[in-house]
């Protein structure tokens, strides 16, 4: 299972009360939590707090930078947890950009790589993809591709199909219904969506976010904290032998408001 951008509390309770029931369903499950402390960036804390709930990688994208003390913390311990940054960032970034782990007796590679139209102009996601395939030994392998335009998500998915076992997007959290099993063999969706408070406006409190389009100016953004949440994930089904995906299902569960 890959679960999508995870914003602040309401986003980190909803991954807890989700877990907490089916966490023993899934061999293996990933999330995006660049968002995860307080709507921007991550804290070795939170990290911890999520990893326990039972995910087994984080991946990030662009706002992983975002708290500086962290940002030291995968420069001095790289290994220390298991939280990878976008892999076509420049040689000399902190942290990395893949990680291999052994589940079951097999190899997974969970890697991470930016997409560069509308966003950041970074190394190439597809030579940066490619360089990571050839370099490293594994059964498995899932992509985290944060990016903001849908053609560059969809050019990629079909520059891995056959290659990879999943391609699952991030960063737009708005869920896509466009799951399929690419090429027959890589489960595929364009933006796996976002793990937060339902009524917002993608995490941000609704009137901030329109105060922003009806002015034109700058508005200091804060996360909604009030109201029910939004589960949304990836499903993944994979033949062990051939590391290929036989089926796809999107989870977009709603759920109460609760404390976090």
């Amino acid at each position: 299972m890959s679960i999508g951008d995870i914003v602040s509390g309401p986003g980190r309770s909803a991954v807890r009360d989700f877990l907490e029931k089916e966490a023993r369903e899934y061999d293996f499950i990933t999330a995006n939590a660049e968002n995860a402390a307080g709507g921007t960036g991550l804290t070795t804390k939170i990290a911890e707090q999520l990893l326990d709930y039972g995910i087994d990688v984080l991946t990030s994208g662009n706002h992983i930078w975002r708290i500086n003390k962290f940002v030291e913390g995968l420069e001095e311990q790289p290994d220390k947890l298991a939280v990878i940054r976008p892999a076509n960032y420049p040689p000399s970034t902190p942290g990395r950009g893949y990680k291999v782990l052994r589940v079951n007796g097999k190899r997974i590679l969970v890697f991470n790589l930016q997409g560069r139209t509308f966003m950041d102009n970074i190394d190439c996601p597809f030579r940066t993809a490619d360089k990571i395939l050839q370099s490293e030994e594994y059964d498995l392998a899932l992509l985290d591709f944060h990016a903001e335009a849908t053609s560059e998500k969809v050019a990629l998915g079909h520059y891995l199909a056959g290659r990879i076992t999943a391609f699952v997007g991030t960063h737009t959290h708005v869920q896509t219904a466009d799951e399929k099993l690419m090429g027959g063999k890589t489960a595929y969706i364009t933006d796996v969506g976002m793990t937060g408070p339902l009524k917002s406006v993608i995490g941000v409190r609704t009137e901030l976010a329109q105060k922003r389009f009806l002015t034109g100016r700058p508005v200091r953004f804060k996360v909604e904290k009030k109201g029910p949440r939004i589960f949304n994930a990836l499903s993944i089904t994979v033949d062990e032998d051939s590391g290929q995906a036989v089926e796809v299902k999107r989870v977009n569960r709603r759920m109460p408001q609760r404390s976090y």
